[in-house]
């Protein structure tokens, strides 16, 4: 068993077939190495929001730190596992998203697609979201003031039968953007849960984000609460993804044969903090 295989098996990755935007398919495929994933302090702050996670896949690929590093904005670091940066790709269905305590009734639901990577601040893990688009324009504007994440709406889609998930997110027309992003995925084996220090745990398990704050004012910070993700191997098809692109981003040059490592997670329920913010900038 190669080393890659003893990886993946070890944390539940799976394989797949990526189809490139131009049509042709590759082989892409997983890291290994170890870190860890200390989670930092809770925040103080009451957590006022409760969301639920269904039907969705992390999809991550290495690339040079290097590549991405002009792209996070400072204090924040770079994070990375085995000497590679990662950035991830998410589609999911945040359901049943609202202040917490509230009626069903008032609660929305709405196909979400991520690009993010790993971080840190002051040694604290986190993610830093590239983009963050949403089915709803309502949604991506309420959250994009608050948490001040860089939200889009987009024409999405998520369909199926039989497990398997067929998703689809394309910006809207009157965006000067081409960002799109289209896969089929359905779980393919058993739940497992990711042991610390894995690269699944690594991958998955952090609860923090950071975002610049607007305007040179610092760095804002909040955090989800959840259990622990019931991770499934994942059989999944990327048709199309120029979410990389959209965003600034490097496309991944993984080694011949080797693949991304991708999860897949049924449902989860979390409650997200409110986000405060912890970095004020020097005055000089």
């Amino acid at each position: 068993m190669s080393r890659h295989d003893e990886q993946r098996q070890a944390d539940g990755g799976s394989r797949f077939r990526l189809r490139t935007r131009n049509g042709r398919s590759t082989r892409l495929g997983s890291a290994s190495g170890s870190g860890t994933t200390r989670n930092p302090r809770p925040s103080p702050l009451p957590h006022i929001a409760a969301m639920t996670w269904r039907d969705g896949a992390f999809i991550h690929w290495p690339v040079d730190p290097d590549a991405i590093r002009s792209r996070v904005p400072e204090p924040l670091e770079v994070d990375t596992y085995d000497g590679k940066a990662w950035l991830s790709v998410l589609p999911f269905v945040l359901a049943r998203a609202g202040l917490r305590g509230t009626p069903s009734l008032t609660r929305l639901t709405t196909p979400e697609l991520n690009v993010r990577t790993y971080v840190r601040y002051r040694g604290d893990p986190g993610l830093f979201f590239f983009s963050v688009d949403l089915g709803s324009q309502f949604v991506a504007e309420a959250v994009g003031r608050l948490a001040r994440l860089p939200c889009h709406h987009a024409m999405m889609h998520v369909g199926g039968a039989d497990e398997r998930v067929a998703f689809s997110s394309s910006r809207t027309p009157d965006v000067e953007s081409d960002a799109r992003f289209s896969a089929t995925y359905r779980p393919d084996g058993e739940v497992f849960y990711a042991e610390p220090d894995s690269l699944a745990h690594w991958l998955t398990a952090r609860r923090r984000f950071y975002a610049p704050s607007g305007r040179g004012r610092g760095i804002l910070t909040a955090e989800s609460a959840h259990a622990p993700w019931p991770l499934q191997p994942v059989e999944l098809t990327v048709h199309e993804n120029t979410m990389f692109e959209a965003n600034g981003l490097p496309e991944p040059e993984p080694e011949p044969d080797e693949e991304p490592v991708a999860y897949y997670c049924g449902e989860l329920s979390m409650t997200g903090s409110i986000p405060r913010r912890i970095s004020r900038p020097q005055v000089r």
